[in-house]
């Protein structure tokens, strides 16, 4: 009996909208930043080091795609209804969180500098961290027992690979795995917005007040 699941006393999905507000807050905050700051690496013809952030950024990101829509085929509609500890939740309770921050830096990357993509990682890490205490607290709540010794023995996030454990079989749900692939496409908006940061720098349109490494 104690280790049925139970009805937790918050609303996780409240948890969730939060963290998506204070996200989306941050990253308008981020983008009025770099609006008036540049790369110490100009993007031409005599310096390719910006280039190659740039193209390890978009590596990044999709590395952040293709791994959140991975994960979305284990946790899909499963979240609230059981324990998962399978695929990459078998090394990582937060993996989906993982690849978040991998396409956060490879977001940042896009401004031709390391300082954006640290900077949007730990800033992505930060919020992460806050929500994940809640939902632990939720999922403690939840299942009890189960959840505890899953939480005991997998790593909040730092994958841990020698615990891999998987099925032969998977029971998807195709339309929560596309929705995740749109929602984890939206880091490939900061190719264009740095690109648009970047020409109007470049004629004069937004100064430069700042460059960073």
């Amino acid at each position: 009996m104690d280790d049925a699941p139970r009805s937790p006393s918050f609303d996780i999905a409240a948890v969730q909208n939060v963290r998506k507000v204070v996200l989306f807050i941050l990253g308008a905050i981020s983008i009025g930043v770099l609006l008036f700051g540049a790369s110490m690496w100009p993007d031409d013809s005599d310096s390719s080091l910006h280039e190659m952030i740039e193209y390890a950024g978009l590596g990044l990101i999709i590395v952040a795609i293709v791994g959140r829509t991975w994960c979305s085929l284990y946790i899909g509609g499963r979240k609230k209804a059981s324990v998962v500890d399978l695929g990459p939740y078998s090394i990582s309770r937060n993996p989906l969180y993982v690849f978040s921050f991998i396409g956060a830096a490879g977001a940042g990357a896009q401004f031709g500098n390391v300082t954006a993509a640290f900077a949007a990682a730990l800033i992505t890490w930060i919020v992460f961290s806050l929500v994940v205490r809640k939902e632990e607290m939720f999922l403690s709540e939840k299942f009890g027992a189960p959840y505890l010794a899953y939480k005991a023995r997998v790593p909040r996030f730092l994958p841990k690979l020698s615990l891999w454990r998987n099925v032969d079989t998977l029971e998807i749900r195709p339309l929560l795995v596309w929705r995740t692939f749109v929602d984890a496409c939206v880091f490939l908006a900061a190719l264009p917005v740095a690109e648009g940061i970047e020409m109007a720098q470049a004629h004069g349109l937004l100064p430069v007040l700042w460059t960073v490494p």
